[in-house]
């Protein structure tokens, strides 16, 4: 795809517009075009009184078009907001013309709808206010706007002021028994990685250990601890137990301590009691669908049968809280076998579910195979069928995020039974404090406390991507010196902001 820019717009926000109706779209530098190639050429154009912008979607001979105006009063006066709107105002009246697709989101394509409320609600709007004022703004269906809105405010119930002085810990067992085919992580799952599994625990072990040291020299609190994938059940019962026990030991008591244990073939009854008897509070049992037929295309090795096998040992297991993952949209699935996988987990009751949409990894089986609809009605029919089921059942929504390249220009969306709610997503999604991590491909992000206006400034700290590079860095630097290096990052961070806050307060 070819983008051509005139005026005052970043090219990477522009490339987003153009994202919501050519999912998975390249804007490789030098581009020759050709009959075949999409090129969207956009305008922009300003006076004293605001900004007008035009869009052209064009592709051989056919040619669509979509203008808009504003004036710089709008949207509180902040001009470069204002250029953001007419330029996707103008996207919008191309791309529907051009593709037929009417995104639900508008115009937003922020990673984090809800942020967007919040900032409305900080002003003074009312929640129906808020939600008036995302559909006009925005463009985006009543629909979706109403959901940012719920989950704001089901964000701002959980996040105080305490929390955001505290941390959480991040844990990264990047391991899988198999490719799914709608995954891009396709080097964790071969067997010359799998063999590794043994000496990744023993260098993980100690990168826990050291995390938690530098939490307690910075004198922090961590409330809450994720050990996530790859598939962390994946580790035999045994080392499971090992690596839970060793976290215990630095936080006994954690207001959330939750296992994404993925995979139902990995979970076991053994596995679940591990997880209770050191303090797991969450755990997650991700079928992604119960339909057998999706189940096979999507590469998954489990059964129906055998999810509802490792959701029952997961509560008889003594899990308090335990969620359920699903994908909506997947090209293998329909909408009513969606809603009859829906309908047959909400009959378990599980605390949280997780709908998710299906997003097109750039190096997944399907994207390599064209396996996907990137309009998809079947996956906007899913979602609203969550919402719908969901919300008759009790659940609401607690926390969103949106992904580059989801079919339909859809939302992955955290449900939750109230009094449920995942804490560790919503802190982290809203980056309402630190995350110290430690395993292969782990980041830590340390996030400063809010500014007068709201925004925080945050640092990343990366770990080496793949286990065996991971391995090599634990043998080339103690686990000592690794520690070290992250508690001076980490110091020279929080310095810097206690010198802001001193100046701003001067």
């Amino acid at each position: 795809m070819i983008l051509h820019i005139d005026g005052s717009i970043k090219p990477y926000y522009a490339q987003t517009l153009a994202m919501i109706f050519f999912p998975g779209a390249k804007f490789p530098a030098g581009e020759e075009e050709t009959p075949q190639t999409v090129v969207i050429d956009v305008s922009l154009t300003e006076d004293d009184t605001g900004v007008s912008s035009e869009v052209c979607i064009r592709q051989g001979d056919r040619a669509e078009r979509g203008s808009a105006s504003l004036r710089w009063d709008c949207a509180f006066g902040d001009r470069d907001r204002v250029r953001k709107m007419a330029a996707g105002d103008a996207f919008l009246g191309a791309g529907r013309a051009f593709t037929g697709i009417v995104p639900p989101w508008g115009t937003l394509t922020g990673v984090r709808p809800a942020k967007v409320a919040s900032e409305l609600l900080d002003a003074g709007m009312t929640p129906e206010e808020a939600v008036s004022a995302i559909a006009r703004d925005y463009r985006t269906s009543p629909a979706k706007a109403r959901l940012a809105v719920d989950v704001s405010l089901a964000e701002r119930a959980i996040i105080t002021p305490q929390s955001r002085g505290e941390c959480s810990v991040y844990i990264g067992i990047p391991f899988c028994p198999t490719r799914c085919a709608y995954c891009s992580f396709v080097s964790y799952a071969t067997p010359g990685l799998l063999k590794l599994i043994p000496d990744y625990l023993d260098a993980l072990e100690k990168d826990v250990d050291g995390v938690f040291s530098v939490i307690g020299r910075l004198g922090m609190r961590a409330s809450t601890v994720y050990i996530g994938g790859g598939t962390p059940t994946i580790l035999s019962a045994e080392q499971l137990r090992r690596l839970l026990e060793r976290i215990r030991v630095h936080l006994p008591d954690p207001d959330e301590f939750t296992l994404e244990a993925g995979r139902p073939d990995t979970i076991t009854a053994e596995k679940m009691r591990a997880a209770a008897d050191a303090g797991v509070t969450r755990v997650s049992v991700n079928p992604q669908s119960l339909d057998p037929e999706v189940l096979r295309q999507i590469g998954r090795a489990h059964t129906p049968e055998m999810f509802y096998e490792a959701y029952a040992a997961a509560r008889d297991g003594g899990i308090r809280d335990i969620n359920v993952d699903l994908i909506a949209g997947l090209p293998s699935d329909t909408p009513a076998s969606f809603r009859r996988t829906l309908t047959e987990v909400i009959s378990l009751s599980p605390e949280n579910v997780t709908v998710h949409t299906f997003s097109v990894k750039r190096s997944s089986v399907f994207k390599a195979e064209g396996r996907f609809d990137p309009s998809s009605a079947a996956a906007a029919e899913s979602v609203d069928a969550s919402g719908e089921l969901l919300t008759d059942a009790g659940y609401r929504p607690y926390y969103m995020y949106r992904q580059k390249n989801t079919v339909g220009n859809l939302e992955n969306v955290g449900w939750a039974k109230p009094g449920h709610e995942g804490l560790y997503n919503i802190y982290m999604m809203e980056e309402v404090h630190s995350i110290f991590s430690a395993g292969a491909a782990a980041v830590t992000k340390l996030v400063s406390l809010p500014k007068k206006d709201g925004s925080v400034r945050i640092e990343r700290i990366f770990q080496p991507k793949y286990p065996y590079e991971y391995l090599r860095g634990a043998k080339e630097k103690t686990a000592e010196e690794r520690t070290d290096a992250l508690t001076r990052a980490a110091e020279s961070f929080f310095a810097e902001e206690r010198n802001r806050t001193d100046h701003e307060d001067h």
